[in-house]
């Protein structure tokens, strides 16, 4: 049996994209993806695809590199790195001022589990 695995960088940012705007429950009814760039094409450092705005202020932005997205907080920064790698995902800090934290999501697989780190970021920002 062939497994097929979306690891497409832009089209890892779409299901994610359609995984925040389509859930209206829990955590993410909070959030809405915002200033999208539908003609993004994928870079080697990532190129910024949208913002992910919660309560109407920016809190994370998605970047898409061709065989992955990451996520880069604003918000909730420690409690996302706890909650990607409890998820399995890779976290890394990111130096600028302010800091972030980088998330990388790697297949389409991930996003779920990328929604429940944006989720577990949210509610740490609280």
């Amino acid at each position: 049996m062939v497994e097929d695995r979306t690891t497409d960088g832009r089209r890892i940012a779409e299901l994610l994209a359609s995984e925040v705007d389509g859930r209206e429950d829990g955590e993410l009814a909070r959030f809405a993806v915002t200033n999208a760039d539908r003609d993004v094409e994928p870079t080697a450092d990532g190129a910024r695809a949208y913002d992910l705005e919660r309560d109407g202020e920016r809190f994370a932005r998605a970047f898409v590199h061709p065989e992955r997205v990451h996520l880069e907080f604003e918000g909730g920064r420690e409690a996302a790195v706890d909650a990607a790698e409890a998820a399995a995902l890779r976290a890394r800090p990111k130096a600028t001022r302010p800091p972030k934290t980088l998330v990388f999501v790697e297949s389409g697989a991930a996003v779920k589990r990328a929604t429940d780190v944006l989720q577990a970021a949210s509610r740490a920002a609280e």
